[in-house]
C-alpha cells in the first residue's frame, strides 16, 4: 500500500511550506479546502502526518469495511495508522484543514501523546457531522491558525499547538457520524485491500530491503478491522485463512529468490522478515520438505 508523506502532499498540491517550517520541531501548516480540491478523488493509502478537516460539501470516507457518508458538514480526524480513501461527490468543497505530524505536539508541555487521545484510538470512527453553527464555530479556529501563521509573532507556533489541541478537544465532544456497512460488498472490500497490501510488499527488491507486514496483527491493523473479523473475511472468500495466505506468498517469494538471486540464505530470511536463519529454514522446509539450500541445488 502506497505511503503519502508531507513531501508528497507539497510535490501534489502544489503549496509551499511555511518559510520558517524549518526552524521548528516537527510540522504544521493550513490550508484552504477550496485551495486544494483538485486533486479529487484521493487514494486508499496511509499518510506519515495527522490531517484535521472541516468539511463543507456532500462526500464520503471510506475506512476499510465501513462507510462513511458526509451529507453538508464533517469534522474529519485522519492518522498516520489508519488508510482510508476520500472521495468527493460534488464538484464544489468548501472548508479549511491543516496538517502537522507527531513531533509537532512534543514541545507542549502537557506531553500529548496523540495516539492515547480517545478521537485517535483504533476501532473508531474519526468523522463528526456538525451543524452549520458548530461549523461556524470550527472554521473561525482555522481562520485563527491561518491568520497566527502569517504573523511575527515569535510564540506563535505554541499558539497553533494550543489551536490543534482545541480542535481536537472539540471533536472528541461530538458524536460520530453513522456508518453504512452493507454487507454484501463489505468483506469483498476487506478481502480485496488485503490482497492488495500483501501484494505490494513484493518483490522485495534488495537483501537490505525487508518486508514490514509478517503477521496476520499487522494486516489487520492496517486495515483498521478486528483480526478474527479478517481471517473470517478471508477464510469466507478464499477458503484460506490469513496465516495461510501471508505464508503462501512469502514461501512463493522465497522460492524465486532462491532460484533467481545470489542472495545468501541469511539474507533471504532478514528480506522476508524472519528474526533468525533457523527460522526460515524450519518455515521453508515445513512447507516444502526440503531445506532452502536443497531446493537452490
Amino acid at each position: 500500500m502506497d505511503i503519502s508523506t508531507l513531501e508528497d502532499f507539497y510535490r501534489e498540491t502544489e503549496k509551499q511550506q511555511p518559510a520558517d517550517a524549518g526552524k521548528e520541531i516537527g510540522h504544521f501548516n493550513v490550508f484552504n479546502t477550496a485551495e486544494v480540491s483538485k486533486q479529487g478523488v484521493m487514494p486508499y493509502n496511509r499518510r506519515t502526518y495527522y490531517k484535521i478537516s472541516l468539511i463543507s460539501g456532500k462526500n464520503r470516507a471510506e475506512y476499510a469495511d465501513k462507510i462513511i457518508p458526509v451529507e453538508k458538514n464533517a469534522l474529519l480526524f485522519a492518522t498516520p495508522r489508519i488508510p482510508y480513501n476520500w472521495v468527493p461527490l460534488e464538484e464544489e468543497q468548501n472548508g479549511c484543514f491543516c496538517i502537522f505530524n507527531a513531533e509537532f505536539l512534543t514541545r507542549m508541555k502537557s506531553g500529548v501523546i496523540l495516539e492515547e487521545l480517545p478521537i485517535y484510538r483504533p476501532g473508531g470512527v474519526p468523522v463528526f457531522q456538525v451543524s452549520d453553527e458548530e461549523a461556524t464555530e470550527i472554521l473561525a479556529i482555522f481562520r485563527k491558525m491561518q491568520k497566527e501563521l502569517t504573523s511575527d509573532y515569535l510564540y506563535k507556533y505554541d499558539l497553533l499547538r494550543n489551536y490543534v489541541m482545541e480542535l481536537i478537544h472539540y471533536g472528541q465532544k461530538l458524536q460520530p457520524v453513522a456508518v453504512l456497512n452493507p454487507s454484501h460488498n463489505a468483506a469483498a472490500r476487506v478481502s480485496s485491500l488485503f490482497m492488495e497490501l500483501l501484494e505490494r510488499q513484493f518483490p522485495v527488491a534488495s537483501p537490505q530491503h525487508r518486508i514490514s507486514l509478517r503477521t496476520a496483527k499487522d494486516y489487520a491493523g492496517q486495515l483498521a478491522v478486528h483480526v478474527n473479523h479478517l481471517n473470517k473475511v478471508l477464510k469466507d472468500q478464499t477458503g484460506k485463512t490469513t496465516t495461510e495466505l501471508i505464508s503462501n506468498r512469502i514461501l512463493q517469494e522465497a522460492k524465486i529468490l532462491l532460484k533467481q538471486t545470489d542472495w545468501s540464505i541469511s539474507e533471504i530470511a532478514y528480506s522476508l522478515g524472519f528474526e533468525e536463519l533457523a527460522h526460515f529454514s524450519n518455515f521453508f522446509r515445513k512447507q516444502t520438505s526440503v531445506a532452502p539450500n536443497t531446493f537452490r541445488g
